[in-house]
């Protein structure tokens, strides 16, 4: 016959098993010592939770959450500035027109851009709107295949307006300025939506001369 276990508080010795005193609704607790090796580990979590909570919140040698996204964004930021003067060094308008949009891979990488990140804008067709039924409703862009440049039509002015945006003075379109892609696509990726353009509207690009 099994022996009942020490009633008391809790268990004060290795292996002993204490029923506490306190019942409730007819429930009963048992309470073992826990081992040595569990207690450190608790204790030691509690200490590094304290040395790790001062350390952060009291001084300067570990970098919180917002410092460590703002320099990650700043050094996203730096290589995208180092890729665009690598690009813009060999770029211009006679190779835009005679050798990016002549390559029909980079026209069809330029097209895949455009059409997930231009379209809602500018629509598919590039014509800014969008045909609902019977009607033709118009979208926030401007339409890129009336031949009409608002600030500029030639291939790196056009590049600029995509990489920059809408310029400063531009009140936009019915308010709607342009975003500033360059924050988004690389510049190899605004390179080929420029290059993809051009392959679809190339009447108004046959006066740039090839170098």
């Amino acid at each position: 016959m099994s022996q009942e276990p020490k009633r008391g508080h809790f268990a004060k010795e290795k292996g002993e098993i204490i029923l506490r005193e306190h019942e409730f609704d007819g429930i009963q607790e048992y309470d073992q010592k826990l081992p040595n090796w569990w207690l450190f580990t608790f204790y030691g979590a509690i200490v590094w939770f304290v040395v790790l909570w001062s350390l952060y919140y009291h001084t300067s040698l570990l970098k919180n959450d917002q410092q460590i996204i703002s320099e990650k964004i700043a050094a996203i930021q730096a290589a995208k500035m180092v890729e665009l003067e690598k690009t813009l060094a060999t770029l211009d308008d006679s190779k835009l027109v005679h050798q990016w949009a002549s390559d029909a891979a980079l026209v069809s990488a330029g097209e895949a851009t455009y059409l997930t990140n231009c379209s809602a804008c500018h629509a598919a067709d590039l014509s800014a709107t969008m045909t609902v039924g019977t009607n033709k409703i118009a979208l926030p862009g401007l339409a890129l295949n009336d031949h009409q440049w608002k600030f500029g039509g030639k291939p790196m002015e056009i590049f600029k307006l995509i990489n920059e945006g809408s310029p400063p003075e531009s009140t936009g379109h019915n308010g709607a300025k342009m975003q500033v892609w360059g924050q988004t696509l690389n510049p190899k990726q605004i390179a080929e939506v420029t290059a993809y353009l051009i392959a679809k509207l190339p009447e108004d690009f046959k006066d740039i001369p090839a170098n």
